[in-house]
């Protein structure tokens, strides 16, 4: 299974999730759930860590790419994994006309 196929199968049940929650405790709410205790720390940072390392692949490939990084960073720091799910579902084709680009 390749990555873009993976990152559209991903995106299914986070935005079914994410809308759950949204509708049932709203965006302050889910804030909230963040900072409750310790545990939720925890939560927390490992998101912010993981979504870290991944914008650092992330601005290196879509600029190999002749891709903008940038609305890709803006996404990402505003709804979190959506941002490099649907770099990743929206990146067919890239790969293939860099290498060519780059005489491979």
């Amino acid at each position: 299974m390749n990555r873009r196929s993976l990152a559209l199968i991903l995106l299914v049940p986070m935005t079914l999730v994410t809308g759950h929650a949204l509708i049932e405790v709203g965006l302050i709410g889910i804030f909230e759930q963040l900072v409750a205790g310790p545990g939720a720390w925890q939560i927390g940072l490992d998101l912010v860590t993981a979504l870290v390392l991944v914008l650092s692949w992330l601005f290196q490939d879509a600029r190999t790419n002749g891709r903008n990084p940038w609305p890709w960073l803006a996404l990402t720091l505003c709804a979190g994994s959506f941002g490099p799910l649907l770099y990743l579902a929206t990146s067919r084709g890239h790969r293939r006309v860099a290498a060519v680009a780059n005489g491979a």
